[in-house]
């Protein structure tokens, strides 16, 4: 059986002395997309922040490539091959959207994504690239975050609340995007609140609950009020 390109066993992650995932379990394979769906505070964001090393009291098994992760720094994860787009945007405001998209070149990886990739991509980034980063719509802002992490040419793609706080004309071409981004092999975790949203895109999902999975499969396997039932713990 072939090991998954990522692999999480028994996820134990903690805010403090608060814990946010409890024994979390989570396999990704190369080429897939998997929905992460679940109500606030269920632990989506914790389990990126985990896997990228931005989560420091962890204890458990992240592999990826067959290769332990668990206690690397996060700029090393970055270089290895993961890459997070974070819940928002987070871009640097005193440099240009050029500027904030070479940032993740620094890892120098090698890879189909280059500045004129991003921009056949993401015309609009083109035309303002050497506007600054704070002057852009959110949906704009939105592109320049995932241009930056597809430009570290990662092996998988961490989106973090991909639709939040976009209009849904932006949030639609967005995701109708999402087919090119991942057509060179791309592997993406996606966390996302809208359950139709996500479902429509993912290959799987796994939904949380308070820390831990409450269902887990492909869309087609669960009805809506299934997939629901556990997102709402009812």
């Amino acid at each position: 059986m072939v090991e998954p390109l990522l692999s999480i066993v028994g996820l134990d992650a903690f805010h403090g002395d608060a814990q946010a995932l409890f024994g979390l379990d989570l396999a990704l394979q190369e080429g897939e997309l998997l929905a992460l769906i679940g109500a606030n505070g269920a632990g989506k964001s914790t389990l990126l922040r985990s896997i990228t090393g931005l989560v420091k009291h962890r204890k458990g098994m992240i592999r990826f490539r067959g290769e332990d992760i668990l206690g690397l720094p996060a700029h090393v994860i970055v270089g290895q091959g993961i890459a997070l787009v974070p819940e928002g945007r987070r871009l640097f405001p005193s440099l240009s959207v050029e500027e904030n998209l070479l940032l993740g070149a620094q890892v120098a990886r090698p890879g189909p994504w280059s500045l004129q990739a991003v921009y056949e991509l993401f015309p609009v980034l083109r035309e303002k690239r050497k506007a600054p980063s704070t002057s852009l719509s959110g949906g704009q802002q939105q592109m320049v975050a995932i241009g930056r992490g597809l430009m570290s040419n990662p092996d998988i793609l961490l989106l973090d609340e991909l639709s939040l706080g976009l209009a849904p004309v932006v949030i639609r071409d967005i995701y109708a995007l999402l087919p090119k981004i991942v057509g060179n092999g791309l592997s993406v975790i996606l966390v996302e609140q809208d359950i139709n949203r996500a479902l429509s895109v993912a290959d799987r999902f796994l939904c949380m609950l308070e820390g831990k999975p409450s269902l887990q499969g492909k869309p087609g396997d669960y009805s809506r009020d299934q997939i629901t039932n556990a997102y709402f713990g009812t």
